[in-house]
Order: C-alpha cells, then sequence, then structure tokens
C-alpha cells in the first residue's frame, strides 16, 4: 500500500507542474488573442485525473501535503487600481456670474 501512496504522490507532483504550464501557454495565447481551447480541454482533462488521484490518496489515508518545486514562474499578482482624489468642483460659466 505504501508503494501506491508513493506512486500517487509522484503523479500527482508531476500532474501538478503539467497544470502549471499548461495555464501559462494558455495565458501565453490569450494574451495573442489566440484560440486556447485545445489546452484548456488538456487542463480539464488533467484536473479529471488530479481529483481520481486525490480522491484514491485519501481512500488509502494518506493526508500529507505534497509539496511542488515548479520552475514556471509564479503568477503576477494584479496591479491594484489607482485611486484618484476627487479635487475641488470646477466652476461653471453660469455658476461664475452669480
Amino acid at each position: 500500500m505504501d508503494n501506491r501512496i508513493s506512486e500517487i504522490r509522484r503523479q500527482i507532483r508531476a500532474l501538478r507542474v503539467s497544470m502549471l504550464e499548461a495555464e501559462a501557454i494558455m495565458r501565453e495565447q490569450l494574451n495573442r488573442d489566440e484560440d486556447c481551447a485545445f489546452v484548456a480541454g488538456d487542463l480539464l482533462k488533467m484536473r479529471l485525473v488530479m481529483s481520481r488521484l486525490v480522491e484514491e490518496r485519501g481512500v488509502l489515508g494518506d493526508r500529507e501535503p505534497i509539496i511542488v518545486h515548479a520552475s514556471v514562474a509564479p503568477r503576477r499578482r494584479a496591479t491594484a487600481p489607482v485611486s484618484i482624489r476627487p479635487g475641488r468642483p470646477a466652476l461653471v460659466a453660469s455658476e461664475a456670474r452669480a
């Protein structure tokens, strides 16, 4: 049983790296305004396999976290929107005469 758990953990690590690479490829395709349906379909298949592996791992009693060191660059955080402080309202010509 320990061999099966080790095998599942190895498969999960490899699958996570593959998923990160697929996500990076998909983001690049989206940025170039290209069709990413093929990569998205593969990513969904990988998620299905991952969920089954995690389920089997849980049934076997393995609850330890799996740490993955991927060579893929981490996602950049979205920049916070710049807030513009409201200034003094401009005078309208009709208000200036009054």
